[in-house]
């Protein structure tokens, strides 16, 4: 069997046995999952350095003209987003060992966490939109099932249940997509969809819808504007989950996605246009929010939905490679930002507001050193950050394609700094505003190394551009930035850092106290309004009907009418031979009257 299917089945057959055999035995359960995510990851190893194409499937079904394969393809895109997946992967399993060792549902954690790794490897590996889909369902699954990992209290089941039911949304319409280009290409193969492109260039408009509908599933993956409410929620789930999922993978496959289907954004111009509006409106509307946030986990948050719309924007921009970059470089970054802030939160007894911690850095030296390192990578230090790099790729884009997009994208790179030097300033300096704050300590070793692990290419990984050409993550090559947009962005890095620096150097050691919660432009209580609303009066309308027009006519009318009628019937059969004459009789007449009337 190829190593590849190895790839694809090793994490669910984790999952089954650790669902299986090991609930008794947490310690054998976390044991299994790790040591398959590292079988995963020297197997994604072994799969670099190679630049042929190969097409590993067999037939599944077949009706009429509709032929549906299982099949793993394997190209450049797929091995390096492979690699990414893999690696991330195991650093935050090794990392949970620690993070999750007293968690009395460990084995169940860790079982989620293989069943997400096989969803997750299925979409990077799958050769059809088909197989795509059933993955990207069962992604959604495991998310489901992680978030609402600690289900004895409301706020993570709630996340949970919002992050699948905003997906399905989503989802809808990515099925919906993944029809229409059936239709208008004659193929479900990403190999037979580019062929059939010709054919399916001949209706334009119908072609051009058939990708915004696909994009529908990116917008729910990567949560994009509107559907981008359920990833803050999401962070209710164990920190390792949120650099998981909600950081490096899950929230990249809807980017992964566009990057397999480039060619077919080419081929539709408008619907490219409008995905790079709206990934550039997502950036700018979370780096607003973020600027708000008080919780170290949805200060996160919102950066990964701004960063998030950064790569989609280059996706709408046809700047492919800078996208898948830039997702790469935000994957570890983004990745040790989450884990340091669940360092900070395990040191804290599980304190997440930033206005309770203040002079960690004392505490937790080594906690703060990768914390700071990945702060630098996403606000992008020049020359010294793989974030720098990445960044500046799309932001040429946005300048040589859009302007409007630059200058919206040139905003962002000013917020980013401002609401995560505020972050670093207020949670690592000054004084400690609590007693658990003051209590803490630098994690254990099975928590640090994996922060040092993650430091590394958040730095260096830009700087080897042998490496990255080996790990095949697309970039472009012979690149250089516009002088404008090196200076812009460089503005931006200093107007913005400098900005939460003077507001808030100070007050870093004020004491804590209480901040109005952000609104956040009011998506939540909109969405809750028209479920309250509409959903809820079109529900009592449907009931309505159902029970007074239905039930009430339809069916408890006739049974009405046919009970009347058998209780005059009964008045009638009174057991008596004369009165049955005499009917009879006045019958007989009656009848002779009508016919002589007549």
């Amino acid at each position: 069997m190829e190593p590849a299917w190895f790839l694809l089945l090793l994490p669910l057959l984790a999952a089954a046995v650790i669902i299986l055999f090991t609930r008794k035995w947490k310690t054998l359960s976390s044991a299994i999952s790790v040591g398959a995510a590292a079988v995963a990851f020297l197997i994604s190893l072994g799969l670099l350095g190679r630049n042929d194409e190969q097409v590993l499937a067999f037939r599944w079904m077949e009706i009429g003209d509709l032929r549906i394969d299982i099949g793993i393809l394997l190209d450049g895109l797929s091995r390096s987003m492979m690699f990414t997946v893999t690696t991330v992967g195991l650093i935050i399993h090794i990392y949970s060992l620690g993070y999750m060792r007293n968690d009395e549902g460990k084995s169940r954690y860790f079982a989620g966490l293989s069943l997400f790794m096989f969803s997750m490897t299925g979409i990077v590996l799958a050769e059809n939109f088909i197989m795509m889909f059933i993955f990207w369902e069962l992604v959604g699954v495991s998310s489901y099932v992680l978030i609402g990992h600690w289900f004895t209290r409301n706020p993570p089941v709630e996340a949970a249940k919002k992050a699948f039911i905003t997906n399905r949304i989503g989802d809808f319409g990515f099925l919906v997509g993944i029809l229409l280009i059936w239709s208008l290409t004659g193929s479900l193969a990403f190999s037979g969809i580019q062929e059939g492109l010709p054919a399916a260039a001949a209706y334009p408009s119908a072609l051009a819808i058939a990708v915004l509908c696909l994009f529908c599933g990116a917008v729910g993956k990567s949560a994009q504007l509107p559907l981008h409410v359920w990833l803050p929620d999401a962070m209710e789930g164990p920190t390792p989950v949120s650099a998981l999922i909600h950081a490096a993978t899950m929230v990249a496959a809807g980017v992964y996605m566009l990057a397999r289907i480039g060619f077919l954004l080419a081929a539709a111009a408008p619907s490219a246009v409008l995905i790079a509006w709206i990934g550039g409106l997502t950036a700018l509307f979370a780096a607003v929010v973020a600027t708000q946030q008080d919780d170290i986990k949805r200060i996160l948050a919102y950066s990964t939905l701004s960063q998030l719309g950064y790569m989609i924007m280059a996706a709408g921009l046809l700047a492919t490679q800078a996208a898948m970059f830039h997702l790469f470089t935000h994957a570890f970054f983004k990745a040790l930002l989450f884990l340091g802030a669940g360092a900070v939160i395990h040191a804290c007894h599980h304190e997440q507001n930033i206005w309770k911690m203040g002079g960690l850095r004392k505490n937790m030296p080594l906690t703060f050193a990768t914390f700071a390192i990945g702060t630098a990578a996403l606000v992008a230090v020049p020359y010294v950050t793989s974030g720098f790099f990445s960044k500046e790729y799309i932001l040429d884009a946005a300048w040589s394609q859009n302007g409007n997009l630059f200058w919206i994208a040139a905003i962002v790179a000013f917020l980013t700094p401002f609401y995560m030097i505020r972050l670093l300033l207020v949670a690592f300096f000054g004084r400690a505003r609590s007693r658990h704050v003051e209590q803490a300590r630098e994690v254990p070793l099975v928590m640090g190394v994996p922060l040092l692990l993650l430091a590394v290419p958040s730095i260096a990984i830009a700087w080897f551009s042998g490496l990255i050409e080996w790990i095949q993550i697309p970039h472009p090559e012979h690149h250089a930035t516009h002088p404008i947009v090196l200076t812009v962005s460089i503005l931006a890095l200093l107007g913005g850092g400098g900005l939460a620096i003077l507001f808030y150097r100070e007050r870093a050691s004020e004491p804590f106290r209480a901040a109005p919660v952000a609104d956040k432009f009011y998506f939540d209580e909109l969405y809750d309004g028209l479920v309250r609303y509409i959903q809820g009066g079109l529900a009592s309308l449907s009931a309505f009907l159902d029970r007074s027009v239905i039930d009430g006519i339809a069916v408890k009318g006739i049974g009405r009418i046919a009970a009347g009628t058998g209780y005059l019937l009964r008045l009638i059969q009174v057991g008596n031979i004369q009165a049955y004459a005499f009917l009879f009789g006045m019958g007989v007449i009656l009848t002779i009257f009508l016919l002589l009337a007549l």
